[in-house]
């Protein structure tokens, strides 16, 4: 009793809410006697996740039986998507009672509940509730409404409509720009000589297509508009319409049974507005851009065009990321829920910055940043190191965990194998919370059912069989909830962060894209792992600690990569600069940014000096640039690059997970950073052996590391 009022005592002091102390929603560092009596069945928390479709009429019986089925197939825990052919409408008191029954018999046998923030997607539609009931609150963009050909000496002249915004004319003859000045409410301009072309631009509700569960086509189209992402009020509508009324439901189940609510790809597919935008980017940027909007569309943009629009990128991101995405994670953080949401594109980087502005940005205050793997984004026959953004973002921001959502409209049918080698994949590259969404070609669900004389369902034929449903999947689910179970404990261990280029693609810059890629991929094949670390990490998350960069997760970079980039900002140089005099190493591989933003960059300067770091024109890594990196905690007798791994650190051990993503068996002699008894944990089996081992010394454990073609291992180093 005294411990419990000692304990109460220290949540009124402190302010620690209940969420603080769940643990999968906060960087723990166990001993591994606790692991370990863990590791056969790991919490339920830990467990991966079936999306589970509601298509066809859903009723108790039928949640039951799923339910049951789900829960035999070795799933932890459910994602309920609306679907076709519901009796009861999506966000009806209908569609929120099934929900509750079904969070209900989730409750009685010990599963968990997870729910997709839309129906269908991509989320912010409200069903279509935002066309319907607040056309006010619809996503904007801005629009070219007009392209005007111009001879010299013509003059045009016209009244204007109150969207328009801004105007431009280009030379065809020497790419030329002249600006137009439209405060007066109309277009009155003269061509000078040359051959002219005048572009109108202005805001219009615009929005992005969307599959709504509530459109009787069933469709992709405009019919259910998004919200305007960058206003706050569209954001708390959104949240009014759907995770207040789940609140009301079943609200005591928050952080119990119910988990949280994921978000899925918001994007734009054109150039955002907002009504407040030309507010914000005069108190952001100190300039009014209205009149330079235009420049935007050009189609070979000039000097002056390319900055303004990162100008103009870097604020409607930051909106972005402040009135949608920590508006969304702000709610869920009080109301003891995670909100996990994935982008679109992740894995063509040019792409996501387009068309949601900055990854990290987006990813600061979100509880699960996670990545989608659709298609064949992972496959055999090429590299994909995307997960590696979900990943550290965790890690910057203080977040235990990092999904997927993999094997929507997947290209091929994967065997039991592929889809776990797909996964493994994943998880080597930080992803250590699972959630597996099979479709095909029918409406029906994926769930196997009773036929329709049968008195527990009355659903639909369902969709062919997926690899989750035959025999040989439940030993391998096992498998995942033991694996993310111990890669989602304690904390990464990488020593080399890699800087991620965004705000040169805002310029335009695909090459620096490129060249990171570049840098990534050679770290993965020599065992150096990294994270990703954006612009605004390095200047505000990250702190300097003795010689390294500390992030919110308590890991400590010792390095910093800098690839072949146009810009970057004073904050970031001067706290890399001081990194650089604690003792750390910076290392630019490629060009050196031209460029140096304080507050715009339209008003970039140029970078004096980078004699304080090491430079690397080449872009190779070369013996100075490998001097430069940290001590490898992994290191094998012989190149193998099939090989990847990942590290991390418990209170008392060392943690290293192996995946030969190769088809050739390899045979290595391995030395692991770590001191003391080395075990093997078989993720499969649910054992922990022991491994015979060479000579430690100086902190350095030598082991034989033999690894079929695609098999996994966990090796663990007991201080």
């Amino acid at each position: 009793m005294k411990k419990l009022l000692k304990l109460l005592f220290f949540f009124l002091l402190t302010g620690t809410s209940v969420y603080s102390q769940r643990p999968w929603q906060q960087i723990v560092m166990p001993k591994l006697t606790e692991v370990s009596s863990n590791f056969q069945n790991p919490p339920t928390e830990y467990g991966i996740v079936l999306w589970w479709g509601w298509d066809g009429p859903m009723t108790k019986e039928v949640i039951m039986h799923d339910l049951d089925k789900i829960k035999s197939m070795g799933f932890k825990g459910v994602m309920i998507e609306a679907g076709y052919g519901m009796t009861e409408k999506y966000l009806s008191p209908g569609w929120f009672e099934l929900v509750k029954v079904a969070v209900e018999q989730a409750r009685i046998r010990g599963m968990r509940v997870w729910i997709e923030d839309e129906g269908k997607y991509p989320s912010g539609f409200a069903g279509g509730k935002f066309s319907a009931e607040r056309p006010d609150l619809r996503m904007q963009g801005l629009v070219v409404i007009e392209r005007i050909d111009v001879k010299s000496g013509e003059t045009i002249s016209r009244k204007l409509s109150p969207e328009t915004v801004s105007a431009v004319a280009v030379n065809s003859d020497d790419n030329s720009v002249k600006v137009i000045d439209l405060s007066s409410g109309e277009l009155n301009w003269q061509a000078p000589e040359g051959n002219w072309k005048v572009i109108l631009v202005e805001h219009q509700f615009r929005t992005a297509v969307t599959r709504s569960v509530n459109n009787p086509t069933r469709g992709k189209d405009a019919t259910a508009s998004l919200c305007d992402y960058l206003n706050p009020e569209a954001t708390r509508q959104f949240i009014a319409w759907t995770h207040e009324l789940y609140k009301t439901y079943f609200g005591s189940e928050f952080g119990k049974t119910f988990m949280g609510i994921m978000g899925d790809e918001p994007d734009f597919g054109f150039t955002p507005w907002t009504p407040k935008i030309l507010e914000e980017f005069k108190n952001r940027k100190g300039y009014d851009v209205k009149p330079y909007l235009a420049l935007l569309f050009l189609p070979q943009p000039n000097e002056e065009a390319k900055r303004i629009k990162a100008d103009y990128w870097d604020v409607w991101s930051s909106l972005f990321g402040e009135n949608f995405f920590k508006i969304q994670a702000d709610w869920c953080r009080e109301n003891n829920l995670d909100y996990i949401v994935h982008l679109n594109h992740e894995e063509i980087a040019p792409a996501l910055v387009k068309s949601e502005g900055d990854y990290f940005k987006n990813m600061r205050n979100v509880g699960v940043p996670g990545v989608d793997v659709i298609w064949s984004q992972i496959w055999m026959d090429h590299v994909a190191d995307y997960p590696k953004l979900a990943s550290s973002a965790a890690h910057l921001f203080g977040r235990p965990r990092a999904f997927t959502e993999s094997f929507a409209a997947f290209t091929y049918r994967p065997s039991v194998p592929q889809a776990k080698w797909v996964l493994d994949y994943e998880l080597v590259r930080g992803i250590n919370s699972v959630q597996i969404m099979f479709m095909s070609s029918s409406a029906n669900s994926a769930i196997p059912r009773p036929s329709k004389d049968s008195a527990s369902s009355s659903v639909a034929q369902p969709r062919r069989s997926s690899f989750f449903m035959t025999d040989s999947f439940p030993p391998v689910a096992k498998y995942f909830n033991r694996a993310t179970y111990l890669l989602s404990i304690g904390r990464p261990a990488a020593q080399i962060a890699v800087y991620y280029p965004t705000s040169s693609m805002w310029l335009g810059d695909n090459d620096a894209n490129t060249s990171c890629l570049a840098i990534v991929q050679k770290l993965m094949k020599s065992q150096r792992d990294f994270d990703f670390v954006d612009e605004q990490a390095l200047s505000s998350v990250l702190s300097i600690e003795k010689s390294g960069l500390k992030n919110l997760s308590g890991q400590t970079y010792s390095t910093v990569i800098i690839p072949s980039i146009s810009v970057i900002s004073t904050l970031a140089l001067e706290k890399l600069k001081a990194f650089t005099k604690s003792g750390g190493k910076v290392i630019f591989l490629g060009r050196t940014p031209e460029m140096m933003i304080e507050k715009t960059f339209r008003d970039a300067s140029k970078p004096v000096d980078f004699s304080w770091a090491t430079c690397e024109p080449s872009g190779e890594f070369t013996p100075i640039v490998l001097n430069a990196l940290p001590k490898a905690d992994v290191e094998f007798d012989k190149s193998c690059p099939d090989v990847k791994y990942i590290h991390r650190k418990l209170a008392d051990a060392d943690l290293y997970f192996f995946l030969n993503e190769g088809i050739e068996k390899q045979q290595l002699n391995a030395k692991l950073s770590g001191s003391g008894k080395v075990q093997l944990w078989d993720a499969l089996k649910g054992e922990i052996k022991n491994i015979t081992t060479g000579p430690t010394k100086n902190g350095i454990v030598q082991l034989p590391l033999n690894l079929d073609a695609w098999e996994t291992k966990f090796i663990l180093i007991n201080k």
